[in-house]
């Protein structure tokens, strides 16, 4: 579904409060209690939210949100975060792209990047990319995921296993404030583990607004991971656990 600004708006509360009421939203809003069931019943349709007497609660740890409603959300965030980890390839250097919108922000960053080799699941990545006559690109083969474009499956983590590269570039459905990097599908996480173990470094980019939400399938811990970046400053505990881990925070 295409989310209005008052949708939109009211996600961002549910994913950041993990509860939303309808009065409150109502006055917040200037609508009626009417106008907000609506649109909490239409949330809850796309399965965006679940709801609940008196208004609604982030729907977390069965199903991830739609590719085109994440597409959307925390976009400055996202290419604030492109941007920032874009800076930290270099020109004549070969990385691995995985499935997802924080991912696609990195490659719009990498258009003038200049002889650079990019291997990806992600075909909107790779579309992306095409763009950048200085990039060769490498598209894996597999199931093709139409939700996202993805590749997934036994033939994608066979094709990834083909190489060895400077970076992989990974993004998360979740991360846990213990450190531990949480997505929904689990062909999707063994594709992700086959990229981390053909890369010399990796790379997180993420927006703070997955500490909020919650994934059942573990990827990593954040022990494994070079870099995070990120566009906001990482709760104190999970600071100290970085430092210790001589995982490396970037912000956006």
């Amino acid at each position: 579904m295409a989310l209005n600004f008052r949708q939109t708006e009211i996600l961002e509360m549910a994913r950041s409060e993990g509860r939303v009421v309808v009065e409150q939203l109502a006055e917040r809003f200037a609508v009626t209690l009417q106008t907000i069931r609506r649109d909490l019943t239409e949330l809850s349709e796309a399965g965006l939210l679940d709801r609940v007497h008196g208004g609604a609660v982030m729907r977390t740890g069965v199903s991830n949100i739609g590719y085109e409603e994440r597409r959307r959300m925390n976009d400055a965030a996202k290419a604030a975060i492109g941007r920032c980890c874009a800076k930290a390839i270099p020109d004549n250097s070969s990385m691995i792209l995985n499935i997802g919108t924080t991912t696609e922000a990195v490659a719009r960053e990498l258009l003038n990047h200049r002889n650079i080799t990019v291997v990806t699941n992600n075909m909107n990545v790779a579309n992306i990319l095409v763009a950048n006559e200085s990039c060769e690109i490498m598209v894996a083969g597999g199931g093709l995921r139409r939700s996202d474009g993805g590749l997934v499956g036994d033939l994608t983590t066979q094709f990834i296993e083909q190489f060895k590269v400077d970076f992989a570039i990974i993004g998360i459905s979740a991360l846990d404030r213990d450190g531990d990097l949480l997505d929904f599908d689990l062909a999707e996480v063994r594709v992700a583990k086959a990229i981390i173990r053909q890369s010399r470094q990796t790379f997180l980019v993420s927006d703070a607004s997955k500490l909020d939400r919650s994934a059942p399938v573990k990827l990593a811990s954040l022990s494994e991971i070079d870099a995070i970046f990120t566009d906001r400053a990482l709760p104190d505990d999970l600071m100290a656990r970085c430092d210790a881990w001589h995982t490396a925070v970037h912000l956006g």
